[in-house]
């Protein structure tokens, strides 16, 4: 059940700030009583919730009046007072992001073979995202003609593009391989975000080939993403394997760039 201490209160200015609805203008002394809050404890009680705008004040009276500001209004300037912290809380964190990227370093890439794996449509997403995003150099994309069976076309490809982006603008290189049937599946808002954005790239590139099997990606020369279809279900996503292996990378490089030589640029 909501209270008053959702929004910040302590359990006495909520009582103190109830009570005053109650009773209407009234004395410290008064209000401590109707309101089971410590006599000894009132005042402070008093001036924080004035400090909150939620009771005005008769100090011309003696003994001094207070009476509580109208519910719509002091929960309105509650719910300001909670917005104005969280966008301080917001704003914080972002620095400290933003001091943290330059102090934190990774570690020179080893030599050493490693692979993990994500399994089941979302994981493989976010495993796709998490690596594009660590691209230094280049990421090279190459799709079949059976994505739209794994993932829905329209909000993955558009996470993709949005991570893409954000790679170009740190200075990584985009090139993306597929076979002409991808561009049947992919939806209109994909096609012109292309035309009107990406094709003035110079950093992104999009060719079109029939000599084109499986979904991969390439990063920095020395790491490979790769689908898994599901054994049993032809129309889902099994797994990603993400595999960091410069010998291996160098190999699928060296299948993909004739392919690529020989493949269509896209044009609009």
């Amino acid at each position: 059940m909501a209270s008053l201490r959702d929004l910040g209160l302590s359990e006495y200015e909520a009582r103190a700030y109830r009570a005053l609805l109650k009773t209407g203008p009234t004395t410290a002394k008064e209000l401590s009583r109707v309101s089971d809050v410590p006599m000894g404890r009132i005042y402070d009680v008093l001036n924080s919730i004035e400090q909150y705008n939620l009771v005005r004040s008769q100090s011309a009276s003696r003994p001094k009046k207070y009476v509580a500001v109208e519910p719509s209004t002091a929960l309105d300037r509650l719910l300001e007072d909670k917005k104005r912290e969280l966008d301080e809380k917001a704003n914080q964190y972002e620095s400290i992001v933003d001091e943290l990227s330059g102090e934190l370093e990774t570690a020179e890439p080893v030599e050493d073979t490693f692979w993990t794996a994500a399994v089941g449509p979302d994981e493989t997403v976010d495993l796709l995202m998490e690596r594009i995003s660590a691209a230094d150099s280049e990421v090279v994309m190459v799709l079949s003609s059976y994505i739209e069976q794994f993932f829905d076309i329209d909000t993955v490809g558009t996470l993709i593009l949005d991570e893409l982006t954000d790679a170009m603008d740190r200075g990584v290189d985009v090139r993306l391989l597929m076979r002409p049937e991808v561009m049947s599946v992919l939806p209109e808002s994909i096609g012109e975000r292309y035309r009107t954005s990406l094709t003035e790239n110079e950093r992104f590139t999009v060719c079109i080939s029939e000599d084109v099997t499986g979904t991969f990606t390439l990063i920095d020369d020395n790491e490979v993403t790769i689908e898994v279809p599901h054994p049993l279900k032809n129309r889902e996503v099994f797994a990603m394997i993400d595999l960091k292996d410069r010998e291996f990378a160098q190999s699928v490089r060296s299948e993909f760039e004739p392919r690529w030589e020989q493949a269509e640029e896209l044009t609009f």
